[in-house]
Protein backbone atom coordinates (compact mmCIF):
# COMPACT_ATOMS: atom_id res chain seq x y z
CA UNK A 1 0.00 0.00 0.00
CA UNK A 2 1.36 3.41 -0.96
CA UNK A 3 2.34 5.78 1.83
CA UNK A 4 4.08 9.09 2.42
CA UNK A 5 6.59 9.76 5.14
CA UNK A 6 8.94 12.47 6.31
CA UNK A 7 12.65 11.65 6.37
CA UNK A 8 14.94 13.51 8.78
CA UNK A 9 18.75 13.70 8.66
CA UNK A 10 20.69 14.20 11.89
CA UNK A 11 24.22 15.07 12.90
CA UNK A 12 24.85 11.81 14.78
CA UNK A 13 22.00 12.01 17.28
CA UNK A 14 19.20 10.19 15.39
CA UNK A 15 18.82 7.55 18.07
CA UNK A 16 18.38 10.13 20.84
CA UNK A 17 15.93 12.17 18.73
CA UNK A 18 13.79 9.12 17.91
CA UNK A 19 13.81 8.00 21.55
CA UNK A 20 12.36 11.43 22.34
CA UNK A 21 9.78 11.20 19.51
CA UNK A 22 8.75 7.77 20.79
CA UNK A 23 7.99 9.29 24.21
CA UNK A 24 5.85 11.93 22.50
CA UNK A 25 3.95 9.69 20.05
CA UNK A 26 4.15 6.31 21.82
CA UNK A 27 4.45 2.96 20.12
CA UNK A 28 7.47 1.02 19.01
CA UNK A 29 9.86 1.50 16.13
CA UNK A 30 8.78 -0.11 12.84
CA UNK A 31 11.32 -2.92 12.65
CA UNK A 32 14.89 -2.86 13.89
CA UNK A 33 17.21 0.13 14.05
CA UNK A 34 19.51 -0.34 11.05
CA UNK A 35 23.14 0.70 11.45
CA UNK A 36 25.68 1.65 8.79
CA UNK A 37 27.65 -1.47 9.67
CA UNK A 38 24.67 -3.50 8.36
CA UNK A 39 25.21 -2.23 4.79
CA UNK A 40 27.45 -4.19 2.43
CA UNK A 41 30.82 -2.61 1.70
CA UNK A 42 30.90 -0.63 -1.53
CA UNK A 43 33.54 -1.85 -4.00
CA UNK A 44 36.64 0.33 -4.05
CA UNK A 45 35.66 2.30 -0.97
CA UNK A 46 37.93 2.64 2.07
CA UNK A 47 36.90 0.84 5.27
CA UNK A 48 34.12 2.53 7.22
CA UNK A 49 35.34 4.47 10.26
CA UNK A 50 34.41 2.75 13.53
CA UNK A 51 32.44 5.75 14.80
CA UNK A 52 30.35 5.76 11.60
CA UNK A 53 29.64 2.01 11.69
CA UNK A 54 27.44 2.30 14.80
CA UNK A 55 25.49 5.32 13.55
CA UNK A 56 21.82 4.92 12.59
CA UNK A 57 21.33 4.24 8.88
CA UNK A 58 17.52 3.96 9.13
CA UNK A 59 14.80 4.12 11.78
CA UNK A 60 10.99 4.50 11.56
CA UNK A 61 8.21 5.52 13.93
CA UNK A 62 4.46 5.86 13.23
CA UNK A 63 3.07 9.27 14.12
CA UNK A 64 -0.56 10.30 13.63
CA UNK A 65 -3.01 9.29 10.92
CA UNK A 66 -0.70 6.71 9.35
CA UNK A 67 2.14 9.19 8.79
CA UNK A 68 5.60 7.68 9.28
CA UNK A 69 8.63 9.58 10.57
CA UNK A 70 11.95 8.16 9.33
CA UNK A 71 15.49 9.17 10.14
CA UNK A 72 19.20 8.65 9.60
CA UNK A 73 22.51 9.93 10.84
CA UNK A 74 24.32 11.81 8.07
CA UNK A 75 28.03 11.16 8.65
CA UNK A 76 30.50 13.68 7.29
CA UNK A 77 32.87 10.75 6.64
CA UNK A 78 30.42 9.74 3.89
CA UNK A 79 30.34 13.22 2.38
CA UNK A 80 27.16 14.52 4.00
CA UNK A 81 27.03 17.72 6.00
CA UNK A 82 23.74 18.46 7.69
CA UNK A 83 22.72 22.10 7.48
CA UNK A 84 19.35 23.70 8.08
CA UNK A 85 17.35 23.04 4.93
CA UNK A 86 18.87 19.73 3.76
CA UNK A 87 17.87 17.72 6.79
CA UNK A 88 14.26 17.00 5.74
CA UNK A 89 13.11 14.88 2.78
CA UNK A 90 9.61 13.88 1.72
CA UNK A 91 9.70 10.13 1.12
CA UNK A 92 7.14 8.68 -1.31
CA UNK A 93 6.49 4.93 -1.38
CA UNK A 94 4.38 4.20 -4.47
CA UNK A 95 2.91 0.76 -5.10
CA UNK A 96 4.50 0.21 -8.53
CA UNK A 97 7.78 0.88 -10.29
CA UNK A 98 5.86 2.61 -13.08
CA UNK A 99 4.38 5.06 -10.57
CA UNK A 100 7.82 5.48 -8.95
CA UNK A 101 9.28 6.42 -12.33
CA UNK A 102 6.40 8.78 -13.15
CA UNK A 103 6.72 10.62 -9.83
CA UNK A 104 10.53 10.71 -9.98
CA UNK A 105 10.67 12.05 -13.53
CA UNK A 106 7.97 14.66 -12.92
CA UNK A 107 9.58 15.94 -9.72
CA UNK A 108 13.08 15.92 -11.28
CA UNK A 109 12.03 18.11 -14.23
CA UNK A 110 14.22 21.25 -13.98
CA UNK A 111 15.52 19.94 -10.65
CA UNK A 112 18.64 18.03 -9.58
CA UNK A 113 18.87 14.24 -9.39
CA UNK A 114 21.06 13.16 -6.47
CA UNK A 115 20.65 9.42 -7.02
CA UNK A 116 18.89 7.99 -10.09
CA UNK A 117 16.23 5.34 -9.53
CA UNK A 118 17.97 2.01 -9.11
CA UNK A 119 17.69 -1.33 -7.31
CA UNK A 120 19.19 -1.05 -3.84
CA UNK A 121 20.65 -3.60 -1.42
CA UNK A 122 17.68 -3.25 0.94
CA UNK A 123 15.41 -4.59 -1.79
CA UNK A 124 13.78 -1.38 -3.01
CA UNK A 125 13.84 0.64 -6.22
CA UNK A 126 15.15 3.96 -4.89
CA UNK A 127 16.17 7.41 -6.05
CA UNK A 128 16.50 10.90 -4.61
CA UNK A 129 16.28 14.40 -6.04
CA UNK A 130 15.77 18.05 -5.27
CA UNK A 131 12.95 19.65 -7.22
CA UNK A 132 13.14 23.02 -8.95
CA UNK A 133 11.83 24.68 -5.78
CA UNK A 134 14.57 23.22 -3.54
CA UNK A 135 12.40 20.53 -1.91
CA UNK A 136 14.17 17.21 -1.27
CA UNK A 137 12.36 14.01 -2.34
CA UNK A 138 13.08 10.30 -2.02
CA UNK A 139 11.21 7.63 -3.98
CA UNK A 140 11.32 4.14 -2.46
CA UNK A 141 9.31 1.38 -4.19
CA UNK A 142 9.38 -2.19 -2.89
CA UNK A 143 7.71 -3.76 -5.96
CA UNK A 144 10.12 -6.26 -7.49
CA UNK A 145 11.19 -5.94 -11.13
Amino acid sequence: MARTSTYLNFNGNTEQAFAFYRTVFGGEFNGPVHRFRDAPAAPGQPPMPADTANMVMHIELNLLGGHVLMGTDAPQSMGFKVVQGNNVHINLEPDTRAEAERLFNALAASGTVEMPLQDMFWGAYFGSLTDKYGIHWMINCVEKA
